[in-house]
């Protein structure tokens, strides 16, 4: 059972004209874009695609967690940065999934104290919370 959930804001976006070969546009404008299938995919890889705008969104979530943790820890996360790599690929015959990797940078933390940072920014992001036991997600500090 889903944990109830009183939204603070609600994004809305809209695909049309052929799925991976269309366009995105959010309600406000603000995405206004063509998207195009990957060329590892078959695609033309012309224009950016549903992976790219997920690693995007996950990686400014999950550093907005790393920063409300470093603030309740009364710790230094200047410059803290993350990268996410979102890939897809075939689970069965007629179906997809993804999976994730996310690099954090934490300079200025304690070494002995970025795996919490690391692990209490995963409970409190929303694409952590969104995701875990749907896709695999590999966190790595990085240097």
């Amino acid at each position: 059972m889903a944990r109830a959930m009183e939204p603070l804001y609600t994004a809305i976006a809209h695909a049309t004209g052929g799925g991976r070969n269309g366009h995105v546009l959010s309600e406000d404008n603000r995405i206004d874009m063509d998207v195009r299938t990957p060329r590892e995919m078959g695609g033309s890889g012309e224009g950016t695609n549903p992976e790219q705008l997920f690693a995007a969104g996950y990686a400014a979530c999950f550093l907005n967690a790393v920063l409300g943790v470093g603030r309740r820890l009364k710790v230094d996360t200047t410059d803290a940065a993350v990268s996410a790599s979102i890939s897809i690929g075939k689970i069965s015959e007629f179906a997809f999934g993804l999976s994730g990797e996310l690099h954090v940078y934490l300079p200025n933390i304690p070494a002995d104290e970025r795996q919490q940072v690391l692990e209490l920014a995963h409970q409190a992001c929303p694409y952590s919370n969104a995701t875990r036991g749907n896709m695999d997600v590999v966190l790595t500090l990085v240097d």
